[in-house]
């Protein structure tokens, strides 16, 4: 039986300085404090620990191999996404990003598919980033359960579901950014309330706001 995870971020093993580089912070960074391990930091704050299996693809057909996983599908970790930041910023890391998960796909085609992300806080930018992932061997993006202030019914969003459908493109939906995060602090409530919360709001402006309606492949 084939079996693939569709579920497994990835993260290029150096990022550039993007917040020396644009100007402002709320980049991550890579603070790597010992070998095959590093600190993802937002500016000064410690955002979550990893390991080297979060950017070396060898040591993910290891780990796959040992679980009888056949095939990863990769798409970044939903905190780079970068919807806040000024739109070409955040085009330039969505285009930093997708070039490397390209890379790895079109290395190890058999083991790995790749999904891309868009700056959708400006959807025509969104649509050519979306239109070029798919030239570079990517099969669709993944977006965040909603975008700063709009839900995935937004009308400003159509034109991408249309432009994904259009090209084939398929759109994995991921939480994100939680809501009411300021009241969940504590006992890891954002992702045991935030996420399925997320989730819910993302799966029902679709359904609700007539996305899978007038978009059904």
């Amino acid at each position: 039986m084939l079996k693939i995870d569709i579920h497994t971020h990835i993260i290029p093993e150096n990022l550039p300085k993007f917040k020396e580089k644009f100007g402002y912070g709320g980049f991550i960074s890579l603070d790597h404090h010992k070998p095959c391990c590093a600190k993802m930091m937002i500016d000064d704050r410690f955002f979550r620990e990893i390991e080297d299996n979060c950017w070396d693809p060898n040591t993910r057909i290891k780990e796959c191999d040992h679980h009888h996983i056949n095939v990863q599908v990769l798409s970044t970790i939903p905190v780079m996404f970068s919807y806040w930041a000024k739109p070409t910023d955040a085009l330039e890391v969505s285009m930093f990003l997708n070039d490397h998960i390209a890379t790895i796909v079109n290395a190890y085609p058999k083991r790995f598919i790749g999904l891309g992300t868009i700056p959708l806080q400006a959807p025509d930018l969104a649509i050519k980033e979306l239109e070029r992932c798919m030239k570079i061997g990517l099969r669709g993006v993944q977006i965040g359960s909603h975008v700063n202030d709009w839900n995935l019914n937004a009308p400003e969003l159509f034109p991408v579901f249309e432009a994904a459908q259009e090209l084939g493109a398929a759109i994995f939906v991921h939480p994100w950014d939680m809501m009411a995060k300021e009241k969940m602090s504590k006992y890891w409530l954002p992702w045991l309330v935030g996420m399925p919360a997320e989730t819910s709001l993302a799966i029902c402006s679709m359904i609700f706001g007539g996305v899978l309606k007038d978009f059904p492949n």
